[in-house]
């Protein structure tokens, strides 16, 4: 049986929910014998998972990572978004490191500089895309690099350099022992401050 659409409602003194004035009394023995309103977050919870709801959702707990102290509901968010001690990669080598440090490393990372094997310039990492699609193949021998001196050479018909020729196993190779010493390290000084705070 559908409820009328003009039907009047009354606020529910337990939940504070608009209820059809027909259904009130029932609906307030309900609620008051079932639910409880939780003191944290105002959600009206089933009695009877009421410690559950607490200690899932606001039971305070230490980030493993930073010892930050929040709610056990924040956490997940913390150490994917916020928690400085949070592993992430540089956008110019993708070595990884604690965010807390990415800047820094990043200033000076992005300062580094690769040859253009196009145009036989020294660019820096952090300007590479912008280059890449500007860049014309030609050498500009009036904002050479003094780093560059092969463009005389390559007036008088020398031969050009070629690009060095990296591995793929030998980069896999040095991405896995990255990723194991930075484990070990960071396996190391977890135990060094757990081992700090029983002291």
């Amino acid at each position: 049986m559908e409820i009328a659409s003009d039907e009047t409602t009354r606020i529910c003194n337990h939940c504070d929910r608009a209820i059809p004035s027909s259904n009130i009394d029932l609906h307030y023995a309900h609620c008051s014998r079932n639910l409880e309103k939780c003191n944290v977050c105002g959600d009206m919870v089933p009695i009877r998972h009421a410690k559950e709801h607490f200690l899932n959702t606001h039971a305070p707990v230490a980030c493993s990572l930073c010892s930050a102290t929040m709610e056990r509901g924040n956490l997940d968010i913390h150490k994917g978004e916020s928690c400085p001690q949070r592993i992430v990669n540089c956008e110019f080598c993708e070595f990884p490191l604690p965010a807390i440090d990415l800047a820094e490393h990043q200033e000076v990372c992005g300062n580094r500089t690769e040859m253009c094997y196009q145009c036989n310039r020294y660019i820096r990492l952090r300007e590479r895309y912008n280059h890449a699609s500007r860049c014309t193949g030609i050498a500009e021998n009036n904002v050479e690099s003094s780093r560059d001196v092969g463009a005389p050479e390559r007036e008088q018909g020398a031969p050009r350099r070629q690009p060095p020729e990296y591995s793929w196993k030998r980069l896999i190779f040095t991405i896995a022992v990255t990723g194991i010493a930075v484990l070990f390290g960071s396996l190391f000084f977890q135990k060094k401050a757990e081992a700090i705070q029983v002291h």
